[in-house]
């Protein structure tokens, strides 16, 4: 079980506190509206009314000893410009926070944020993605240019060892994984003559241009 605090809780914020802790975590959600924090308070190890702008409610709540601390407080960026700022001082290693844009971005991560969230621009691209690929099942977004993905295998390669259908020499992607559907089971790091099945769902890292080639297969 890993400790995260959630800073901010609109739709975004109040997802990601819901979901982390339905995963199991210690999650401590705040916001500076009461409903918000009733609100979540079923879903939250602590929910608290605070002013995160204000850095000493902020050093009293310990947060350099959570695993991150995700800042999502809305439309206002100097808000979260001054969270962000604030949680550096403090010492929190991970803070992960929620970019309007391009430049709103650049700013966060020059105050101290480790991760920039584009939801609205993430949750597009994956919208994208999966209308112009329909075998693709997720995929994550890694430095630019490469992804990791999860994609329901080209009937070309059906039957096919993972050593015969050489994605790695033709294509220059990395099978890392393939997950089973019956029974359920995920093999990391796969042999090389795993056959590759109709109902297998192969996990791969590549750059995106080769990965589009192994999906128009």
């Amino acid at each position: 079980m890993k400790r995260f605090a959630v800073i901010g809780l609109g739709k975004f914020g109040f997802y990601v506190a819901k979901s982390l802790f339905e995963q199991g975590h210690e999650v401590v959600a705040m916001d500076s509206h009461d409903d918000t924090v009733q609100a979540i308070s079923a879903y939250s190890t602590e929910s608290l009314m605070v002013d995160a702008t204000d850095r000493h409610a902020l050093a009293a709540l310990g947060l350099e000893r959570m695993d991150g601390v995700v800042v999502s407080t809305g439309t206002t960026i100097s808000t979260s410009v001054l969270i962000c700022l604030y949680l550096h001082e403090l010492g929190v290693k991970r803070i992960l926070a929620k970019a309007l844009d391009d430049d709103h971005a650049k700013i966060l991560r020059k105050v101290g944020a480790t991760d920039i969230i584009h939801p609205e621009r993430d949750t597009a691209r994956r919208v994208a993605r999966s209308l112009s690929a329909p075998n693709l099942l997720d995929f994550v977004p890694l430095a630019e240019g490469f992804e990791l993905v999860q994609i329901a295998p080209p009937k070309k390669l059906i039957g096919k060892s993972l050593r015969d259908a050489d994605l790695r020499a033709i294509y220059r992607a990395h099978v890392i994984a393939v997950r089973e559907a019956n029974p359920e089971h995920m093999v990391l790091v796969p042999p090389a003559d795993r056959i590759i099945r109709e109902d297998d769902v192969l996990v791969i890292l590549g750059d995106s241009r080769d990965i589009a080639r192994i999906q128009a297969l």
